[in-house]
């Protein structure tokens, strides 16, 4: 059985991923990119859909053992995990070198102290665990062959087949190295050139250094806003700038249940909050790259936006169930491609347009066409910002009014009328204006409940929706204002959990709710945070602090989040780590910092 979620440490090139876990094996392996098919896919399964377990060797009845510390190596992605054993320490250091050609994953074992037994257990299995690939000799390098793909596996350590399985017996004593590489490539080309070890490592500490370099935020949360900004670095496809958010699918929001979805891909709205994070921290050529990512994938039909794309701009993505994977702690079905990508999501439009804002106010080098395709956007948002959809949280229930997707499109013509009044645009100034009061005055009378003091989910509801808590945020209506402050007040009321957590909406159990599925979920994470920012807003600033440090200690070991956190069995869920959970986190730091309340 695959190891709890927050038992997984990420390591990636900025072109993929893998997961490794705690007793390090890696379970998780797509190649050469995020959307590709596995390699390793036992997290959704079994050792027999393929992992790759390095350390202390074991006992075959016994479980393998669990590193006795592990962590980053300073501000980089590169993972070591130390096990004391009986006869001595060990230290496995993990990473994937910021690729320069093939996609590598490097293990570098480093004996500590006495003389420590240890085995390393390959099991490759290409297309998500279906295939068995044809692993041979070739000029002294082991490969692994089926289809288009190749995998090769260098060590200089002795390896032996058995079971279909590639295995490594040797001991290391204080100042051994030995190193372990697999890598990519595609099976009809000459293999790739061989690892050096060493060097990748060298290179790879060496970017990360670097990288962090660039950020601005020097305040009293810095460690988990690097962690966070690395790891939304790591969720970068660095060719085209396209951001995935998460390098995942099918880690179930609901264990046990059919609440398991594709992440692999960009969505525009994860993307968008993304680059505001990093251009709030410092980071322009991520959002610049961002920008040109979008320009490409919307190219020159704004009229068909779709919510989420692949990471090179692709509009198919076909949701397809893979039925010989049963699934992480059998939560079935095992999902790939995302059927909610031409979902009609009113919200993106705003989402997209305050990302464009956000680079034109912090000076990000002007692009006319960023401003034509703002303009083309607010043009077909006049026609059809009055019509229902499926909002934020890609319901497949009916289509509603749902309330924040109507604020969201009162910000993308907000933001589009301050480009027009700077001067750097051309448009129907007053049109648009009276466009802004029209939307602004529909959610107000439509939207909000005056018994309850509350906005609702949706017209006409009584459910609330933890989106309703950036109507502040977006500048939709100021934090003292009584509505707001009593939709803050309702949300903690009806959507927390017994431990202070928010949930997106209600949900109902084995019947099928507002979101058209079975079954229930955990605390959206992106959710808590926003609370704890809309409390400091209206002035609540040390029950925000408690409630962004609670938040803080659901992190796993090594600072990652998933989606969401399950209050019943106290452990994240969801796909992992999450970029929507991280971009918030970073944003709330900045937040209580500019308080001046906590050193900042």
């Amino acid at each position: 059985m695959a190891g709890r979620i927050e038992d997984y440490a990420l390591i990636g090139d900025m072109q993929t991923a893998a997961l490794v876990c705690r007793d390090g094996t890696v379970d998780w392996l797509c190649l050469p990119r995020f959307d590709s098919h596995a390699i390793f896919a036992g997290l959704l399964g079994t050792e027999e859909h393929g992992f790759w377990r390095l350390g202390p060797a074991h006992a075959s009845d016994a479980p393998p053992p669990r590193a006795a510390r592990r962590a980053y190596r300073g501000d980089s992605l590169i993972l070591e995990s130390e096990w004391d054993t009986p006869r001595g320490t060990v230290r496995v250091t993990d990473f994937m070198p910021p690729r320069d050609g093939a996609p590598q994953l490097i293990r570098i074992v480093e004996g500590v102290s006495g003389r420590v037994p240890m085995r390393s257990t390959l099991r490759m299995r290409f297309s998500y665990g279906r295939v068995v690939p044809w692993v041979h000799k070739h000029e002294g390098r082991t490969v692994a062959v089926a289809g288009p793909d190749s995998v090769w596996f260098d060590t200089d350590c002795e390896t032996y087949g058995k079971s279909l399985t590639t295995y490594a017996d040797f001991t290391v004593a204080p100042g051994d190295r030995i190193a372990f590489t697999i890598s990519w490539e595609p099976s009809h080309k000459q293999p790739p050139p061989l690892p050096e070890p060493e060097q990748s490592l060298q290179a790879t500490e060496d970017f990360w250094r670097e990288w962090v370099e660039h950020c601005t935020y020097h305040g009293p949360y810095r460690e988990a806003v690097i962690r966070s900004l690395i790891t939304l670095k790591a969720l970068t496809y660095a060719p085209t700038g396209g951001i995935v958010a998460a390098p995942t699918t099918s880690l179930p929001e609901d264990i046990g249940g059919v609440r398991n979805w594709d992440y692999r891909y960009t969505w525009l709205r994860d993307a968008a909050i993304t680059l505001s994070s990093l251009l709030r921290t410092g980071y322009r050529e991520e959002a610049r790259a961002w920008r040109e990512w979008l320009l490409r994938a919307v190219a020159g039909d704004p009229e068909n936006l779709q919510i989420m794309y692949g990471i090179a701009g692709e509009r198919e993505l076909g949701e397809a169930e893979l039925d010989w994977l049963p699934g992480y702690e059998n939560s079935a079905p095992v999902r790939v491609g995302n059927g909610a990508a031409h979902q009609l999501q009113l919200d993106v439009y705003g989402e997209v347009t305050e990302a464009l804002h956000l680079g034109h106010m912090t000076g990000l080098a002007r692009n006319d066409y960023a401003s034509i395709l703002q303009l083309k956007l607010i043009r077909y948002l006049e026609d059809h910002w009055n019509e229902p959809d499926e909002g934020i949280w890609e319901v497949r229930g009916p289509r509603r009014h749902f309330v924040h997707s109507k604020v969201m499109a009162w910000v993308a013509v907000d933001r589009t009328i301050k480009l027009i009044e700077s001067g750097d645009a051309d448009g129907p100034l007053e049109k648009w204006r009276e466009l802004r009061d029209d939307i602004h005055r529909d959610v107000c009378e439509k939207g909000y409940d005056k018994e309850r003091n509350t906005f609702t989910q949706s017209y006409g509801s009584k459910e609330l929706d933890a989106s309703l808590l950036l109507i502040p945020q977006m500048g939709f209506l100021p934090p003292d204002d009584k509505r707001v402050i009593g939709t803050i007040e309702a949300i903690q009321r009806e959507l927390s959990t017994t431990d202070g957590f928010i949930l997106r909406y209600p949900t109902s159990g084995g019947e099928e709710g507002v979101d058209g599925l079975p079954g229930d979920e955990g605390a959206f994470l992106a959710c808590s945070f926003w609370m704890a920012d809309d409390l400091a807003m209206i002035g609540r600033v040390d029950e925000a602090r408690k409630l962004f440090e609670k938040l803080l200690s659901l992190r796993n070991d090594l600072g990652l989040l998933a989606e969401e956190w399950d209050p019943r069995l106290q452990r994240q869920v969801g796909n992992f780590p999450q970029a929507f959970s991280h971009v918030p986190l970073i944003d709330t730091a900045l937040r209580l910092t500019a308080s001046g309340a906590y050193g900042g």
